[in-house]
């Protein structure tokens, strides 16, 4: 019998909606279910959809290998083609001034190396970004599958996309505009670390307000991050660069930030997402105003 790859929180909808998740399957010809299949959305993209451009024999035109698929791969597949499918996607890109958090984390270098801690720009921008959730509750919040309630959250959890050989994963930061900067470095660091080796639990993912992607480590100026239902947005960043800033009288180099929020269209608009990372950008800008 072929395996139904499905997410765990796929599987525990399914059971409250009482839907035979493997019949589901069968009926629609797939081999991977995604939230978006339970309420009749858009379907999830699968190997099994027979779509014609895809059938293809590639040996034809010169020599191939195989490599199967992970079933930790098909299930972020098929929810990322499902999100990608279902909701209408805009991004918004911006830059913020990163020398004030450069200036703070050198100041912060001897205090950070005694508390065993690795002070990264991230913690900066996750604690940044939980602000400005608390700022702008529209953003905090899931619309319902059918699309008529919107919730707000009284809670402001950070989802931190983590690269790993096994494929993306994504721990959860709790309550990060609650926590100070060491100790939501101290919990990046655990997290990515934990999530290398497969060893984040399943209550440490799930429930972000939003989510983080960052590919500064590797590179890059600007991306288009597919967001993560049941988040309305996803904030991407890329490596910073000094740029020349006029001041009023001279440029000065600056290392600018690179933001790239996409977001659902369905209920936030272009001039919200304006604001909202205007408003980011000025934290980032400001670290110091985060720690009052």
């Amino acid at each position: 019998m072929t395996e139904i790859i499905a997410a765990p929180s796929v599987r525990s909808l399914a059971r409250e909606k009482g839907i035979d998740i493997e019949k589901l399957a069968r009926d629609l010809g797939r081999t991977t279910i995604a939230r978006e299949d339970l309420s009749g959305g858009a379907p999830a993209p699968s190997q099994n959809n027979n779509a014609a451009y895809w059938d293809v024999d590639h040996a034809q035109y010169g020599p191939v290998t195989e490599e199967p698929m992970s079933r930790f791969a098909m299930v972020a597949a098929g929810n990322l083609g499902a999100a990608n499918a279902a909701i209408p996607q805009v991004t918004h890109h911006d830059r913020a001034d990163g020398s004030a958090i450069e200036t703070l984390r050198s100041e912060l270098k001897t205090e950070a190396q005694a508390r065993g801690v690795k002070l990264t720009a991230l913690a900066f921008q996750v604690k940044a970004l939980a602000c400005a959730l608390r700022d702008f509750p529209r953003f905090n919040a899931s619309l319902s599958p059918e699309g008529k309630t919107l919730f707000l959250k009284g809670y402001v959890h950070i989802g931190i996309a983590v690269d790993t050989v096994h494929g993306l994963m994504v721990p959860v930061i709790r309550d990060a505009d609650k926590k100070g900067l060491w100790q939501i470095a101290a919990e990046i660091g655990d997290l990515a670390s934990r999530a290398q080796s497969r060893k984040v639990g399943p209550d440490e993912m799930g429930g972000a307000s939003m989510t983080i992607t960052n590919l500064g480590g590797i590179g890059g100026t600007a991306f288009t991050p597919i967001v993560n239902p049941p988040e309305l947005a996803i904030l991407g960043l890329t490596r910073s660069e000094i740029t020349p800033v006029w001041d009023g009288e001279s440029f000065r180099p600056v290392p600018m930030i690179p933001l790239d929020l996409s977001y659902d269209h369905r209920v936030i608009n272009g001039a919200d997402a304006a604001r909202f990372v205007s408003h980011l950008a000025g934290l980032l800008g400001e670290p110091r105003r985060m720690m009052i």
